[in-house]
C-alpha cells in the first residue's frame, strides 16, 4: 500500500476555534478508550478486541459532519461513531463485558448493536449486509421526503463481498441518499488489497455503477469532516449515493491477538507519522489554539469519563440467565387478534393465486407504509401475475422493480423496518431465496433478539416441484429455514388459508417466510370472504376426522392425503399444519391421542424434513398414545429431476400410499 503524503495538510477553512477543539476533543475519546481496552485485555478484563488506532479521524469527521438524527452504519473500528453520537460509556464497556446494562444484555460482542435512539446501526460479522440495510433506511427517508443522508462503512477487505456490489448497485438505480465510505487501510486482516481486487482505488468502482465516487485523506479529520459534511448537504437536496474512499491505515492488529507481523516494518514507520490524533494536535498548537493548560482540561475531562463509566460496568454483576427472557426476547412482542370475516359478508370463488393477491391488495390499502418489492413485479405483475395491476393502484414507489440482488433487497426490507416501514419480498422462486440466505438466517432472524430491534419482513416464497421446472425452480426448501430461531413460516393449503395466513403475516412485525405451492396457482379455488381477514399463526387446521389413523401434513401433502384417504375409503384425521414455525404442538397431540396411528408426509426430500422433528417430538411426548410407530414419507434425497417420470418418481406420492398400507395393518 502506498502513502500518499507524507504530511498532513490541514485546513479549518471558517471552522471556529470552538468547534476545531470539539473534534480535538470528540478525536481523543476513542484513543483514549483504545489505551485503556488494551490493558484491560492484557489484565484479561476483556475477552477481545479489534482496534481502530490510526483511523479514528475518519469516524470523527464523518459523525461530527451529519445531523444528530441520521443514521450511521458503522463497523468495527468506527468506535468514534459510537462516543460521537453521545452513547453512555458505562453502557458501551458493559456491552463489551457482557453486562446486562449493554445494548445485547450479553448476547453479542463488542460493536455488534444498534441503537435507535442514537441512530446508530451495528454490524453483524458477515461485514457486507449492513450497505443494504443502509438503502433501506434511505429510502424510507426519501418516500417520507425527510431530506436526510445516511451513511455506512464498509472495509476495503468487505468490498470483495457481493452485498457490497448489491448494496451499491441498488442505490445507485433508485438514486438513493447514501455515502458509502470505504476505510481503505490496506489489508483484510493479513490479506493485503493487491490479493483483494486488482484496481488501485476505489474511485475507479464508482463511476461503473453511475455514481460519484472521491478520495479523502482518511487520517485528515478536517478534510474527512469537509468533505462529508459538503456531500451530506449537496445529498440532502439531490438524493443520490456517493462512493467515498478514506485512505487509512490500522496501525493495530486485525483483532488485537492477531498481531501485525505481516506488515512491513517501513510501512508501518512510515504511517505511524501520519498518526491522526498527534498530527491534528500539533496543528493546533502551531495555530495557538491549543495550550498545555486546554490539553491537560480535555485530557483529564476524557480519562476521568471513561474511569467512572468504567467503574459503574465493572461493578455490575455477570448476567445471569434466564430461560425466560431468552426465549421470550426471540421475536418482537405482539399479540395478534384475529379479524374474523362477517357471517354475512359477501364470497367470491377464488383461485389460490387470487387470495395471495386479494392478500396483498388489502394490506397495502390497510398499511400505507408496507412496501412490496421484487424482480418483475411492477408492469408485468410478476412472473406468476400476482401483483398485476399493483403498480398503477399503488404506484411505483410502493411497488418497486429490484434489480437481480436478492440479498440486498432482503436487507431494503430490514432497513425499511427500522424506519417504521413494513416490507414485502418476492422470491421469484423460493429456490432463489439462497442468494439472500445471510440476510434471513442471520440479519433477520437475529436482530430482535440481539438488539431489540423488529424485522417487519414478509418473504414470499414460490416453491414446490410437479410442473417438470427442474432442480431449480422446484425445492421445497422450508426446512433450511424452519431450524433457525428468529423466524416465522406458514404455507397455506387453500386460498382460504393464503388469504388469512399472508394478512395475518404482514401485520406482525417479525420476519415471515410465507410458502406458496406454484402447483396450487390456478388449480385449487375455493369461495371465500371478499373482506379482510386473519387467521391465528400456529394454530393448525383439522381437514378432516376419522379413527382410524392421522395423517400430518401440510402445502400440497394435504390434497395428495384428502385423495389418497378418499381412494382407501378409510376413516383418518387429516391435520394440516399450515404454520410451521411455530408448529401446533396440542393439535399433533390431540390427533395422535385420539388414533394412536400417526404417518406425517411432506413433499420436501425425506432426509432432516421438518417430518422428522415432529416425529421425533410425537415420539418423546406422545408415546404412551402410540399403537404404532410413527412413520413419514416425503420426496427421495436427490435434486429435483426435470424429466416428468423422474419427477414423479422423485414426489413421495405412491411410497406413501404404500407406507400407508403398512401402517393401516400394523
Amino acid at each position: 500500500m502506498e502513502i500518499p503524503t507524507q504530511t498532513l495538510a490541514f485546513d479549518r477553512k471558517n471552522l471556529s476555534d470552538k468547534k476545531l477543539l470539539e473534534l480535538y476533543e470528540s478525536l481523543l475519546v476513542p484513543r483514549r478508550i483504545e489505551e485503556k481496552m488494551l490493558i484491560l485485555l492484557r489484565q484479561g478484563r476483556i475477552s477481545k478486541w479489534f482496534s481502530g488506532w490510526g483511523q479514528e479521524a475518519i469516524s470523527i469527521g464523518v459523525v461530527n459532519a451529519l445531523q444528530a438524527d441520521e443514521f450511521i452504519l458503522p463497523m468495527h473500528r468506527n468506535l468514534g461513531i459510537f462516543t460521537g453520537r453521545g452513547i453512555p460509556l458505562e453502557r458501551l464497556f458493559a456491552q463489551f463485558q457482557g453486562k446486562a446494562s449493554g445494548f445485547t444484555k450479553g448476547r453479542d460482542r463488542s460493536f455488534h448493536f444498534g441503537s435507535i435512539e442514537h441512530h446508530v446501526v451495528g454490524m453483524i460479522s458477515h461485514l457486507g449486509p449492513q450497505l443494504a440495510i443502509a438503502d433501506g433506511i434511505a429510502l424510507a427517508e426519501k418516500l417520507a421526503e425527510e431530506k436526510k443522508v445516511t451513511v455506512v462503512f464498509s472495509g476495503d477487505g468487505a468490498s470483495s463481498e457481493g452485498d457490497f456490489h448489491e448494496g451499491l448497485n441498488v442505490a445507485a438505480v433508485w438514486k438513493l441518499p447514501v455515502i458509502f465510505v470505504v476505510e481503505h487501510n490496506g489489508y483484510g486482516l493479513s490479506t493485503p488489497s493487491e490479493e483483494q481486487f486488482a484496481f488501485k482505488n476505489f474511485t475507479e468502482k464508482g463511476p461503473g455503477y453511475g455514481m460519484k465516487a472521491i478520495r479523502i485523506q482518511g487520517n485528515n479529520v478536517l478534510e474527512v469532516y469537509d468533505a462529508i459534511k459538503n456531500l451530506a448537504d449537496d445529498i440532502r437536496q439531490n438524493p443520490r449515493p456517493v462512493l467515498v474512499e478514506a485512505i487509512t491505515f490500522r496501525m493495530r492488529g486485525h483483532e488485537e491477538a492477531s498481531g501485525t507481523k505481516y506488515i512491513p516494518k517501513q510501512l508501518m514507520e512510515d504511517w505511524s507519522k501520519l498518526d491522526p490524533v498527534e498530527n491534528y494536535e500539533r496543528y493546533l498548537e502551531g495555530i495557538g489554539i491549543l495550550s498545555n493548560e486546554i490539553k491537560d482540561r480535555i485530557n483529564k475531562k476524557v480519562k476521568t469519563a471513561i474511569n467512572n463509566a468504567l467503574e459503574i460496568a465493572f461493578v455490575e454483576e455477570t448476567i445471569t440467565p434466564n430461560l425466560e427472557i431468552e426465549l421470550a426476547d426471540v421475536y418482537a412482542p405482539f399479540h395478534q387478534e384475529i379479524k374474523f370475516p362477517s357471517e354475512n359478508g359477501s364470497k367470491s370463488e377464488k383461485r389460490m393465486v387470487d387470495a395471495i393477491s386479494d392478500a396483498l391488495r388489502q394490506s397495502m390499502e390497510r398499511y400505507p407504509k408496507l412496501i412490496l418489492m421484487g424482480q418483475d413485479i411492477g408492469e408485468y405483475g410478476g412472473v406468476f401475475k400476482i401483483t398485476d395491476g399493483f403498480k398503477t393502484q399503488f404506484g411505483a414507489d410502493r411497488v418497486r422493480n429490484t434489480p437481480l440482488c436478492e440479498s440486498a433487497i432482503i436487507g431494503t426490507g430490514l432497513g425499511l423496518s427500522i424506519k417504521g416501514y413494513k416490507a414485502m419480498v418476492e422470491m421469484q422462486f423460493a429456490d432463489f431465496a439462497t442468494m439472500g440466505f445471510n440476510q434471513i438466517v442471520n440479519n433477520l432472524a437475529k436482530i430482535h433478539y440481539r438488539w431489540g430491534q423488529h424485522a417487519d419482513v414478509v418473504i414470499r416464497m414460490p416453491t414446490g416441484a410437479g410442473m417438470a421446472a427442474g432442480p431449480f425452480h422446484s425445492q421445497s426448501n422450508e426446512a433450511w429455514f424452519f431450524h433457525t430461531p428468529g423466524l416465522k413460516i406458514v404455507y397455506p393449503s387453500n386460498p382460504y388459508d393464503a388469504k388469512g395466513l399472508l394478512n395475518a403475516a404482514i401485520e406482525d412485525p417479525n420476519p415471515y417466510l410465507y410458502f406458496e405451492h406454484k402447483g396450487m396457482y390456478r388449480s385449487v379455488s375455493a369461495e371465500i370472504p371478499d373482506e379482510y381477514y386473519t387467521i391465528e399463526i400456529g394454530k393448525a387446521a383439522l381437514v378432516s376426522t376419522g379413527n382410524q389413523i392421522s395423517i400430518i401434513t401440510y402445502g400440497m401433502g394435504v390434497h395428495w392425503a384428502v385423495k389418497t384417504v378418499e381412494e382407501f375409503g378409510i376413516s383418518a384425521e387429516i391435520l394440516d399444519l399450515r404454520s410451521l414455525l411455530p408448529w401446533d404442538k396440542e393439535a399433533v397431540r390431540k390427533t395422535v391421542k385420539k388414533t394412536g396411528k400417526v404417518i406425517i408426509l411432506q413433499e420436501d426430500c425425506l432426509n432432516g424434513g421438518i417430518g422428522a422433528e415432529i416425529c421425533a417430538w410425537i415420539s418423546e411426548h406422545c408415546f404412551e398414545h402410540l399403537d404404532a410407530p410413527v412413520m413419514r414419507e416425503g420426496s427421495i434425497d436427490t435434486p429435483v429431476p426435470f424429466a416428468s417420470n423422474l419427477e414423479k418418481q422423485f414426489l413421495p406420492i405412491e411410497r406413501f400410499k404404500k407406507k400407508l398400507t403398512l401402517l393401516l395393518e400394523y
